[in-house]
């Protein structure tokens, strides 16, 4: 199955264009679970030391890996969110890291659309299967700690409990090579018709019993259309392995079109309550990467996006 917009073609676009935001146990409450008379504490809270990468495709700037990785080194960022299965030769990306200083963050499943999880086909199942276990071995060799994976999609012919089912059958085949690789598989939100609240996000990962492998990689703005950020973190908790970074408005979905939810600068929107939920990650913990995935461009271009990250890392 194909995506109602290409992710890599959006996301070369400069400005404000988003790319694919295509559809237990809590480590927290609730919001609002907290005692209304509670003391407020006037003490500021730690920095934010969290570390920024962008999406490969975001990437404009330079033509070589090593022009790329320069490229990102000096707009400020300290690392990428690379592709696999690619045809980018993984020693010219872990020889450009080496020159640079630049980290793998970790790798998108390029080919989670195509050959879904949960696909009626069984041949295409396996396909898909092969293509996670490639992107495992590929982010282990890159340096990267995570495999961001879109489970499956439910549409007319497939449905909700076959996507459930389907899907974490293959993923719990891929489980023994993660833990192996010491590899994340990092299951993402998305516009796919499947696992829509965090409750069952939760429920999901947890089935695996496997949460030294199994884990969520939380996009922020792709759950605007159906919830709050900030409750999707307190609820999934430990469970967030990593970030995507981005914005959605309301309205400018309402006005002009779904997909024009995307059309906003980072911090120029105002749904996704960047202060709630910088808040909401510091009260789990978390400590590791935040990745953008906006419309990417050349150098002025990533700056621009690495100084608005650094606003909101800031609140």
């Amino acid at each position: 199955m194909t995506t109602p917009l290409n992710r890599r073609d959006v996301l070369k676009l400069g400005g404000g264009v988003l790319a694919m935001a295509a559809l237990g146990r809590s480590a927290g409450g609730a919001e609002g679970d907290a005692k209304p008379d509670a003391p407020k504490s006037d003490a500021p809270r730690p920095k934010r030391a969290l570390k920024k990468a962008v999406m490969w495709d975001m990437i404009g700037a330079g033509k070589t890996v090593l022009e790329k990785f320069e490229a990102l080194k000096e707009a400020g960022f300290d690392g990428v969110e690379m592709n696999s299965p690619s045809n980018i030769p993984v020693d010219e990306v872990k020889a450009a890291c080496a020159t640079t200083g630049m980290l793998v963050e970790g790798v998108v499943d390029s080919v989670h659309w195509q050959q879904t999880l949960s696909h009626n086909s069984p041949e295409m199942r396996a396909a898909g299967l092969k293509g996670l276990e490639t992107a495992l071995r590929d982010c282990k060799a890159m340096g990267g700690t995570s495999v961001l994976l879109v489970p499956g999609v439910v549409d007319k012919s497939v449905s909700y409990d076959d996507c459930w089912k389907r899907s974490q059958e293959q993923i719990r085949k891929a489980v023994p090579l993660a833990r192996e690789l010491g590899v994340k598989i990092a299951i993402e939100n998305v516009w796919n018709h499947f696992i829509m609240s965090p409750l069952e996000a939760a429920r999901y990962v947890d089935e695996f019993e496997a949460p030294d492998v199994v884990g969520w990689h939380f996009d922020i703005g792709n759950v605007i259309v159906y919830g709050w950020p900030a409750q999707w973190v307190r609820i999934l908790g430990k469970r967030i392995v990593k970030l995507h970074i981005k914005e959605f408005s309301r309205a400018k979905a309402n006005n002009e079109g779904l997909w024009k939810g995307f059309n906003v600068e980072l911090t120029d929107g105002e749904d996704n309550d960047w202060p709630a939920v910088v808040k909401a990650l510091d009260d789990i913990g978390y400590n590791t990467w935040a990745c953008a995935e906006v419309g990417g461009g050349d150098l002025k271009r990533l700056k621009f996006v690495n100084e608005r990250m650094n606003r909101i890392l800031a609140m």
